[in-house]
């Protein structure tokens, strides 16, 4: 307990307890709405990328307001939105209202993950970061793990007493955060960025892209991974359902919790044994893991094919995800922290939007096996540029990086 500091065990319980609400809604919110407009999939898709359209545009100013105004505001902020707009699910009964409803929701989970990202930058040395980033991944997971057999059984019943149950933990964590956790951004910085609002002389540089090239290349190579993301929970629970008919969302459940426990069991193992290694060289495996996903995806016809795409994916996500966090957090300089979790998180705020609409279409067009193959293809390009791109960020052999080198931040007592 000691290790880390008291806020990243406040965001741990607060993850644990929020996934496990929202995933017991989130994999079935597109069957839900699927039900709400009588069967239109393509309806269905436009509804869902409402959610990441929408944080992709307010992705331009969350992280900027979470440099100016500190973490702690604009996470609260953002859980009392996201707790709002999900218990309005329960009365949604229109296409517009649904859509309405779906864009305050990508509003709230776009501020949150910028800020709260920028929040363990603040508090943890550099050589302990994707630690805990991995912790925070294995949180996740509690949820992944409980959530979607949970999920199943509510979903059957009654899909509104999961939504209000996923409402309460959201309203709940804000208020944890209120009482528990202190601001982390420093006065200087607040001061600095709020004179920099006012003084359009001392106003600090926008993130062009001429200036901060690394920062969008390594944003635009995570659009693939991204996009599996996104298939998996639009598109896969309908791919599946041309598999396993009647028992598909019993598989999918299964799916989701196989990976979770992964997670929750593994997790802080892979980061620690994946320290040993280049980071490069651990997203370049990383992301052929997930092209092997893909295609165990598009072409499996066994549950037991699909249980060994679903490790795939999981040992892939554990050894992207921390490591790809550390490198965005170490290269950045200390009064950009928020812009740049910001800038780099655009990547799913664009596949969010795009990737229902075209799995969609490419489902019904090519079926299910040859998107699936597509998107492993693309993961193979991008798997080499990813790694070269990691290497040279946290080598510090960007202009940006090497010009704000900094030392690791003491942890908040």
């Amino acid at each position: 307990m000691s290790r880390y500091d008291r806020t990243v065990w406040i965001r741990v319980i607060g993850t644990v307890m929020t996934t496990i609400a929202g995933f017991m809604i989130r994999p079935f919110l597109s069957l839900f709405l699927f039900d709400k407009m009588n069967g239109d999939l393509l309806v269905t898709a436009l509804i869902i990328g409402l959610q990441p359209l929408t944080g992709l545009i307010a992705g331009l100013y969350a992280g900027g307001l979470a440099d100016r105004y500190g973490r702690k505001p604009v996470m609260i902020a953002a859980l009392v939105i996201e707790g709002i707009s999900i218990l309005g699910y329960m009365w949604a009964d229109s296409v517009l209202s649904f859509a309405l409803l779906t864009i305050l929701n990508g509003i709230g989970g776009t501020l949150f993950f910028p800020a709260a990202s920028a929040q363990v930058t603040d508090v943890v040395p550099e050589n302990r970061r994707s630690e805990v980033f991995a912790l925070l991944h294995t949180a996740l997971n509690v949820g992944a793990a409980c959530g979607p057999l949970i999920g199943v059984a509510i979903y059957k019943v009654n899909p509104n007493i999961a939504f209000m149950i996923c409402s309460g933990a959201m309203l709940l964590y804000a208020l944890l955060i209120l009482w528990q956790v202190p601001e982390t951004l420093s006065l200087e910085l607040r001061q600095r960025a709020q004179t920099a609002k006012r003084d359009p002389q001392s106003k600090q540089p926008r993130l062009r892209f001429r200036d901060h090239k690394l920062l969008f290349y390594m944003a635009a190579s995570s659009l693939p991974v991204s996009l599996l993301y996104t298939q998996v929970e639009s598109v896969f629970p309908q791919h599946l359902k041309t598999q396993f008919s009647a028992d598909y969302l019993d598989v999918f459940a299964t799916l989701m919790t196989i990976n979770g426990a992964m997670v929750v069991l593994c997790q802080i193992l892979i980061a620690k044994f994946s320290e040993r290694f280049p980071m490069q060289r651990v997203i370049l495996i990383a992301y052929l893991l997930l092209a092997g996903t893909a295609i165990g995806y598009g072409w499996s016809n066994a549950l037991v094919l699909f249980i060994l795409a679903e490790v795939l994916f999981t040992l892939g996500e554990m050894m992207n995800g921390p490591q790809i966090q550390k490198a965005i957090s170490v290269m950045a300089p200390p009064e950009q922290i928020g812009r740049y979790f910001a800038v780099f998180g655009a990547n799913w705020g664009i596949c969010g939007a795009l990737g229902p609409i075209l799995g969609a279409f490419a489902f019904l067009h090519i079926g299910g096996a040859w998107w699936y193959t597509i998107i492993a293809g693309l993961l193979v390009v991008v798997a080499f540029t990813q790694s070269r791109n990691v290497k040279q960020a946290v080598s510090g052999s960007s202009p940006t990086t090497a010009a704000h080198e900094k030392k690791d931040l003491p942890a908040l007592s």
